[in-house]
């Protein structure tokens, strides 16, 4: 089919704003703006901000880039498409607070197109998901999280909320350290049924549910005190999110193997984390409190 590229891109363009704003008001700190181009053709527009008062490091990125051939992370699941041109296009974000008490997360929408000889003969896929990743984990907090996410895909049918999160679960795994990487939310790819149409709502629906999932926790928890050992077992668990995102993230893949851009790419990662050797908090401490949460559960 023809895929109405431009359509999408305006959208994204807006939820990116429409985010950044809302963060913006949130930290009182204003994003910075970073406009790139790609040589292969494409580029995007970051925004950013570092060392803030809510946010140590937040990034809100848009990106629509094209290229010659899918490289392999994007065709491995379709062999037949290998070989074409095609463009990419999407919102991706990770914010890292400051205070440990509120919880790192990220939120993905994207559109892949790979083109066919005519127009006629594009082949669209959409993906996304968003996922909470506390340190101090409140269970309040991650039902509402839970709550949201099912809300923007009830319209679509009973089915969608509990097979993305499943998904979700399933995908941020560490599976060396047999854990999650957070409490999960919604995760989906490959998306291309029933129609265009109803893809595309569906995951415009998932972007705009972000700012009413997680707002609400940073307003709750971000004056909550804390001190260095707080801090240090954020830094601990903060390598747990780097690992995942150097070892399993696709889109992470994806980036570097198209030749993207690398700052950009690589704005994800927390500004600090740490790592040590054979070590885990004490059970009946409140840094054990987190390792129940790291398991898949049903929140609601």
């Amino acid at each position: 089919m023809h895929v109405p590229v431009s359509l999408v891109h305006d959208t994204f363009i807006t939820l990116q704003s429409t985010i950044v704003q809302a963060l913006e008001a949130l930290d009182g700190t204003s994003f910075g703006s970073d406009a790139w181009q790609r040589p292969e053709g494409g580029g995007g527009l970051t925004r950013f901000i570092e060392n803030s008062a809510v946010f140590e490091r937040a990034g809100v990125l848009f990106s629509h880039v094209q290229g010659q051939a899918l490289p392999p992370s994007a065709s491995a699941h379709r062999p037949e498409l290998a070989g074409r041109s095609w463009e990419a296009m999407g919102v991706s974000m990770v914010l890292h607070p400051r205070n440990p008490y509120v919880p790192t997360t990220h939120m993905n929408v994207r559109l892949f197109v790979a083109h066919g000889a005519v127009p006629e003969d594009d082949v669209f896929w959409f993906g996304g998901g968003l996922d909470l990743t506390p340190y101090y984990p409140f269970e309040e907090d991650v039902r509402h999280f839970h709550q949201i996410c099912h809300d923007a895909l009830a319209p679509f049918g009973a089915d969608k909320y509990p097979a993305y999160k499943a998904w979700c679960d399933d995908y941020f795994l560490l599976r060396h350290r047999n854990e999650t990487r957070g409490v999960g939310g919604l995760f989906f790819d490959d998306l291309n049924t029933p129609d265009f149409d109803t893809c595309f709502a569906l995951t415009r629906a998932v972007g705009e549910s972000f700012l009413p999932a997680y707002v609400p926790i940073v307003t709750q928890r971000q004056d909550i005190p804390y001190d260095t050992p707080q801090r240090d077992f954020q830094a601990y668990r903060r390598g747990r999110y780097v690992e995942f995102n150097l070892v399993y993230d696709r889109g992470t893949l994806f980036g570097l193997q198209s030749g993207g851009r690398t700052e950009s790419i690589l704005l994800s990662m927390p500004p600090v984390a740490q790592w040590r050797y054979n070590w885990s908090p004490e059970h009946d401490s409140a840094e054990g409190a987190l390792a129940p949460y790291l398991k898949p559960r049903e929140w609601l």
